[in-house]
């Protein structure tokens, strides 16, 4: 990947519906190239989406937590299993596979304290592959919207 790659994605980053002459003049380049480019780097998986940023809180959800949890016996089936159930979750954002003492990280966004505590008993203490778990709860979240390309 290049500067002007990475000029395209940093631009589409902070305004994903820009137009294409939109995104060409804010980079300084032709139409036909800048589409050119776009195109190339979503057939190289570098661009893999487009969304759009949604208020938790308008949804009501404004309490988040990351659960931190363990399973056993640690195999692939169980931890496939384990990830697919989860995100079937309608309160759960995301799912990390991680190492170290626990198994998983579950984001979680609910509507109140209450909620979370009525979650973690109806849908995780009941789980035979789970066999142990915490909750932090998220007091603040940011999140970077310009993700710049590491030198290699």
């Amino acid at each position: 990947m290049d500067e002007l790659d990475a000029a395209i994605i940093q631009h589409l980053q902070t305004h994903a519906r820009q137009t294409n002459r939109e995104l060409a003049r804010a980079v300084g380049i032709a139409p036909s190239t800048c589409l050119e480019r776009v195109r190339a780097l979503r057939e190289r998986g570098v661009i893999t989406g487009y969304h759009a940023e949604i208020s938790l809180t308008a949804l009501n959800r404004g309490v988040q937590a990351l659960l931190h949890v363990q399973v056993r016996p640690l195999s692939r089936t169980v931890i496939d299993g384990f990830k697919k159930y989860a995100m079937g979750l309608p309160e759960v954002l995301s799912v990390f596979v991680v190492a170290g003492g626990d198994d998983f990280l579950v984001h979680v966004a609910v509507p109140s304290v209450d909620s979370l505590h009525a979650f973690l008993m109806d849908k995780f203490s009941g789980r035979r592959e789970i066999v142990g778990f915490r909750s932090s709860v998220i007091y603040q979240h940011a999140r970077k919207q310009v993700i710049d390309p590491l030198d290699m």
